[in-house]
């Protein structure tokens, strides 16, 4: 991992090596806590630009109310902190990741009245799952691990805690020699990736699935949407099923860290042609070419910094 210099933490920044938190902070413990994680891209005009930053602070905010935290900062202090903190370390490209969590002034599982604390961070890091998986796609399995059931933990929460769930799924993907994972949701159908959302194209139509199948509202994913409306391909939300993906023409995933990451084989199963097909290689090329300022269209999609 490659550090940055300074951590914004409570209101003020500090050195990163200083930017700790005491061990018995209840987050650690009891994983109550919510997050982002954004890119920022250099432009065309050398500029650098957040992708989607309102979106981004705007869900924080909606995860902290789905979990009933009160975030002691306003959207406008956070959204310009983000920036200043991409400017203060002087980064061109980097990701970003807000933290709420809670402190240590109390345990116990009750978390009224424990204190609620921000921390931003930014750093230099590249492709998630590799420059080789961005062009040549990347190989996955369908994880013997479920996604969560909306009642047993509010799904569009982007929540620390539930991460658990990817990680093993993660994990047990790459123990048995695989990129990534895909879950299903408790009723069978596909849900989404480990940190990614899932689209598929089937005789000319993309299909991804709804919000009702466990998955997070991606911001990449809605990207990935309005890039299509611009392009004339049609998309379809809904169930889709395990055996759906196996025969799909393409298959790809979205997320701020996988960008547009194309699948090539799931569960030993050749996708398509095995490689990055036509119809990914040119959302994904659109999707570039967005962050990296060459759409007026997109622009209000940019947050100088």
């Amino acid at each position: 991992m490659e550090k940055s210099e300074k951590i914004w933490l409570d209101g003020k920044f500090v050195p990163w090596h200083e930017a700790n938190v005491h061990i018995l902070t209840h987050t650690l413990h009891y994983g109550m806590g919510v997050f982002e994680g954004i890119r920022c891209y250099q432009t065309k005009k050398k500029k650098s630009a957040i992708f989607r930053l309102q979106e981004h602070v705007d869900r924080l905010f909606n995860s902290a109310i789905v979990l009933g935290i009160e975030i002691p900062f306003a959207k406008k202090k956070i959204f310009n902190t983000i920036l200043q903190v991409v400017r203060e370390n002087k980064l061109e490209e980097c990701y970003i990741r807000p933290i709420v969590f809670l402190g240590h002034n109390q345990m116990g599982l009750n978390p009224n009245g424990v204190d609620v604390r921000v921390a931003i961070a930014a750093w230099p890091w590249g492709a998630y799952l590799g420059d080789e998986g961005i062009n040549k796609g990347i190989r996955v399995r369908v994880s013997s691990f479920t996604r969560h059931h909306v009642n047993i933990s509010l799904t569009r929460a982007k929540a620390c805690g539930y991460y658990i769930n990817s990680i093993l799924a993660k994990a047990e993907a790459v123990r048995d020699g695989y990129d990534e994972a895909i879950l299903l949701d408790p009723q069978g159908y596909v849900s989404e990736g480990s940190g990614e959302n899932i689209f598929l194209l089937s005789k000319g139509r993309l299909k991804t699935p709804d919000l009702s199948c466990s998955n997070l509202e991606g911001i990449t994913r809605d990207s990935v949407l309005d890039i299509c409306k611009h392009l004339k391909i049609k998309v379809e939300e809904g169930h889709m099923t395990r055996d759906e993906l196996y025969i799909a023409d393409e298959v790809f995933l979205t997320g701020t860290a996988a960008e547009i990451t194309p699948v090539r084989e799931i569960d030993g199963r050749t996708i398509g042609s095995g490689k990055r097909g036509k119809v990914t290689a040119s959302i994904q090329k659109m999707f570039f070419e967005i962050v990296r300022g060459k759409h007026t269209k997109f622009k209000k999609w940019l947050a100088e910094v």
